[in-house]
């Protein structure tokens, strides 16, 4: 399976995301999965006039593209002539490349959120009117258009995360190679849902604080994020503290409050990212999937049944008072 990987408008976070997967050789991973990496600017050797004809064959259609994979938000600026952003070398605007190959791919892949949704850098009054490859936040369009398919039948496949998590970017090129990846596999915002069925909820070291409500009040806590510190964990669809990044870590295990970068809008939440915004002292942020009214009344029933533990611990930034020793055998 041919990929050819092109960067766009972004920092390309998510090379060096992809450079840091959990697997002694990267490459020969890939290649273990029939996975053939035609090219990519920043891990490729090929530069200059041969890695332009390499680009100018996969456009005619004399070199079979499998897969072609859009890292960076598309900028279709100034006034939709794109020449923001020109493809060195070739006097061509990246958007122009990126439409004319992806006619050409039998998968069309965002790799994370910028390439997904249009993300940071379409932030604010977005002056280089960045968007994604078929969204620009949560509404489809984009630089192809919401009727886009590639040669699959499929729409693009949005592995966003800012930075994506290297394993979804490997899995998915893996699916795609096993041929296992079909409409059904994609959530409503077309992200692959072998991760985005999950929150970044599940499997988050500080659970018992959240379950007890037992909140950290600044960033060196122990405690949930959730109500003062911003965390949007609760709400946002990926599997980070099932699949710690780097074999152990993740943002809410390192003290960080979850920014819920999978998210079509994250840049823009409307307030800091590390606070949480209330009416009435109540988080507007709640779970996905629980009703308002009955979240507040666990709330008050958590609080009330909280743990001495559990309490001195959330606002402390190492455990001040242990679990206590109790006979677990046959009373």
């Amino acid at each position: 399976m041919n990929v050819l990987w092109l960067q766009s408008g972004g920092c390309g976070g998510c090379t060096m995301s992809l450079l840091c997967a959990d697997t002694p050789n990267l490459m020969a991973t890939l290649a273990d999965g029939g996975i053939d990496l035609l090219w990519h600017p920043s891990l490729s050797e090929a530069s200059g006039a041969e890695a332009v004809a390499l680009l100018e064959a996969c456009e005619r259609g004399s070199r079979p593209l499998d897969v072609l994979c859009v890292e960076g938000a598309l900028l279709r600026g100034p006034k939709g002539s794109g020449r923001f952003h020109l493809l060195a070398g070739t006097g061509r605007p990246m958007i122009d490349w990126v439409r004319a190959l992806a006619t050409r791919a039998t998968h069309t892949v965002a790799v994370g959120t910028c390439a997904a949704y249009g993300g940071v850098t379409a932030a604010g009054f977005n002056p280089t009117d960045a968007c994604g490859l078929q969204y620009e936040g949560d509404d489809m369009g984009g630089l192809l258009g919401a009727d886009y398919r590639s040669g699959s039948g499929l729409p693009v496949i949005n592995v966003a995360g800012c930075p994506t998590h290297p394993d979804w970017v490997i899995e998915t090129l893996l699916a795609l190679a096993m041929d296992e990846v079909t409409a059904d596999s994609l959530d409503a915002l077309g992200r692959p849902r072998f991760y985005a069925d999950h929150l970044v909820h599940h499997g988050c070291s500080r659970n018992e604080f959240y379950e007890f409500k037992a909140s950290a009040e600044k960033p060196s806590d122990l405690g949930c994020m959730m109500e003062h510190m911003g965390c949007k964990g609760t709400q946002a669809h990926a599997d980070c503290n099932l699949r710690p990044w780097n074999g152990q870590g993740s943002c809410t295990n390192g003290g960080y409050a979850c920014i819920s970068c999978t998210e079509p809008g994250f840049e823009e939440p409307g307030h800091p990212f590390a606070q949480t915004p209330k009416v009435g002292g109540i988080p507007i942020g709640l779970p996905t999937d629980m009703p308002k009214a009955w979240f507040v009344a666990l709330a008050a029933l958590s609080k009330s049944a909280t743990p001495r533990r559990v309490r001195a611990n959330a606002t402390a930034d190492h455990a001040v008072v242990t679990p206590a020793i109790r006979k677990t055998g046959r009373q």
